[in-house]
């Protein structure tokens, strides 16, 4: 799945609090934070999002959790633009319905589906950047999905530590 890329800003979305932590929606924070540890990088606030910098093979990368809560997730941006990011070097880390859970994909480009923390980032540079679409899996019936998202992972779906480290391996693999 690597990538050819100059990638220096990876971007989690999720809702910031602890009533949010461990739901569906949050799952970019998760990856995040597991990166930021495994490479001993501690968070501080900067602006409206939470930040760590981390090093990847001479690579140094901002990490970035924004704190806009989800469907306001594009306002971190111009905080990035100022710091000299562009959007062909950012990565969103994001959950996805249309994966099967666990299930990951790389891509650049394409709409939001339906997911708002997407529809902001577009709204505000467009959808040429690349993402890290973590499957999460989808409610039975459609009109559950707002409710889907912010529930926590069920019991049977524990693996979502596992999921969480080979996300982490992917983008170091992305970034490499």
């Amino acid at each position: 799945m690597a990538q050819q890329n100059n990638i220096n800003a990876l971007i989690g979305l999720g809702n910031p609090g602890p009533k949010f932590a461990l739901t569906r929606h949050n799952i970019g924070f998760r990856i995040l934070d597991a990166l930021a540890e495994k490479h001993g990088a501690s968070w501080h606030t900067k602006g409206n999002a939470e930040v760590a910098q981390i090093t990847i093979n001479d690579r140094s990368i901002l990490l970035v959790k924004p704190l806009t809560f989800m469907n306001s997730s594009g306002q971190v941006l111009p905080q990035l633009a100022k710091q000299g990011i562009k959007k062909e070097n950012i990565l969103v880390v994001h959950d996805e319905l249309e994966l099967p859970f666990g299930k990951l994909k790389v891509r650049t480009g394409g709409s939001a589906k339906g997911h708002n923390g997407l529809r902001s980032i577009i709204e505000t540079i467009g959808p040429e950047f690349m993402r890290l679409s973590v499957g999460i899996d989808r409610p039975a019936n459609r009109e559950e999905v707002p409710d889907y998202v912010l529930t926590r992972f069920r019991e049977d779906e524990q693996a979502i530590e596992h999921m969480i480290q080979q996300a982490v391996v992917e983008l170091e693999k992305i970034i490499s």
